[in-house]
Order: structure tokens, then sequence, then C-alpha cells
């Protein structure tokens, strides 16, 4: 057959397993006539009678005989692979999911989460990846199951976000430093030395926009790659670091901080994932695991 009716098959399965024109008529809710016309494609397309005449009856023949069971197993393989997906059993579940992070978010958020999975699903693994870029390919390529970033910036228009949490940048100073008392006010935060964070190894930021508004500047003594490592500067020296309050919570504990004493703008931290696991059950699961952590 060049262009097989597959729905011919339901229709056998259900004539076999009733041997009765009528009876599998009403339970596919057809009139008898319209099986009756069924019967007739499928011996046409068969080759064989399939079902004869015996008495009052109808008997299968030995070929119908022959695919009553694949024809029954068949159908519900298929109605099986259209099913809606079903939850899975976190308990049995054996999966890995990568995730491609910004810096920070393991740091901060990475222990939690994966004592949430732990509990619920303990065969499930996670593979945190860095994130040296904004290039999306790794979802779309399937290598990346989710992703943290900001909302807004360059992303695929067919990938899905969701916002996680609200942040903001604050500065942060070694117990004891200068500013640690007394008002900070953008003179004395501008006159200290600083610590610039870029992945691109830029010297200017948002810091310097902002304080050039009020004819400031500050002086960038060093430039590093990511939060972390700003941290750990600043804890070990007299140099300010400018990082995201949220994302570094953890990371700064012994530490001063301190509110900017100019605006800057809020900024939303999502997940992203592609569309082809949007109504994946399991990574559903794990987005609602991430929001959860996220929340608290």
């Amino acid at each position: 057959m060049s262009n097989p009716d597959f729905n011919l098959l339901v229709t056998l399965d259900v004539l076999l397993a009733e041997g009765s024109v009528a009876r599998a008529a009403k339970r596919l809710r057809l009139s008898p006539s319209a099986m009756s016309r069924a019967l007739a494609r499928l011996r046409e397309t068969t080759g064989d009678p399939l079902l004869v005449r015996a008495g009052r009856g109808l008997v299968a023949t030995p070929r119908a005989l022959e695919l009553c069971e694949r024809v029954s197993q068949l159908v519900q393989d298929a109605e099986a692979v259209l099913r809606p997906a079903q939850q899975p059993d976190l308990k049995q579940l054996v999966r890995t999911f990568t995730l491609r992070t910004s810096e920070g978010f393991v740091e901060n958020f990475g222990a939690p989460l994966i004592a949430r999975l732990a509990e619920q699903a303990p065969g499930v693994r996670l593979r945190f990846m860095h994130k040296p870029d904004k290039d999306s390919t790794s979802l779309r390529d399937g290598t990346v199951d989710l992703e943290t970033g900001v909302v807004g910036r360059a992303a695929g228009p067919e990938l899905r976000t969701q916002g996680l949490f609200r942040d903001r940048f604050i500065g942060v100073v070694r117990r004891g430093h200068p500013l640690s008392q007394g008002e900070i006010t953008p003179e004395r935060f501008a006159a200290g030395g600083h610590i610039s964070v870029s992945r691109r190894g830029l010297d200017k930021g948002p810091v310097d926009e902002a304080l050039a508004t009020l004819q400031l500047e500050r002086q960038v003594v060093t430039i590093v790659a990511g939060f972390s490592t700003a941290l750990a500067l600043a804890r070990a020296t007299d140099l300010i670091a400018t990082v995201p309050e949220r994302h570094t919570e953890n990371l700064r504990a012994g530490m001063h901080s301190f509110a900017l004493p100019f605006s800057l703008p809020e900024f939303t931290v999502a997940m992203l994932w592609h569309p082809r696991l949007d109504a994946d059950p399991a990574h559903r699961w794990l987005r609602a695991c991430v929001r959860e952590v996220c929340a608290q």
C-alpha cells in the first residue's frame, strides 16, 4: 500500500476481538453499514476475508488469527505513543541533567538544589557547566538541559524563559575595611581601589557609567572573570567588589556588604530551556525544583 490507512488497524483489532460486525460497530460508535464498509476495505487491503460466516455468527480465518496478537500490540503501542506523558516515578527515575549556569549560581543555590533532588529522586544527577558566554547553541543542540541567565540578554527567540528572582548590585569589602564604618557616599566609594568583573576583560561597565553621571571615576586595580574571584580578592585586600546580592549571598559570609550610593537598575535572573523539553515530565519537575530553591 502506497498510503496505508492506519485507522484500519484499530478497526481490525476491534473486529477480531469482538468477532461481530454489530458489536464492533457499537464499540467504535459506528453504524453497522459503516463497519461493514470498513471490513470490506480490510479484506481488500489484506487480501483475506478475515471473518467468514459460520452458522449465525462469524469466525476468524487463519490469517486473522495470525494477525490478532500482532495487531493488538500495534494498537497498544500507538496509543502509548499518542498518550500524554505520565509523571515519572521519581524514586525510580535515573537521569543526568546538564545545567549551564552563570557565575555564583552553583555556589549559592547548588547545595540546596542537590539536596532537594536527592530527597525526591535519588537516581537523578546534576552536571553543572560553566557559562563563559551568552551563546545558547548548547540548548538548541541538546547538550544542555537548562540554563540560567539575566532576562533581556541575547537569547534565541524560540527558547522558553521563566524568571527566578530579582537581583541588584551591591558593594562588598572585607570586615574592618574603612568603608565598613560611616556613611558611604559616591565620593568615598569612588576613591577606593576596585575590582572590575568582566568575562570579556573590559575595564568599564555599568558602575563606571553611573559614576560618570556624578562626574566621578573609580580606580580599577584588577579585572577578573567572575564574582567568586572578585569576592576572594576583596576578602584578602582593601579592594572593593561590586557583585549581585542574591547570587553571592553565601560567598559573602563574614564580609561587609552595603548598598551602592548611586542608582543601578535591578535585573531578573531566569532559567532558559528549549521547547523540545517543555512537556517532558522529568524536566518540568526539575524546573519546579529550581524555582522552589531560588524562591527560598
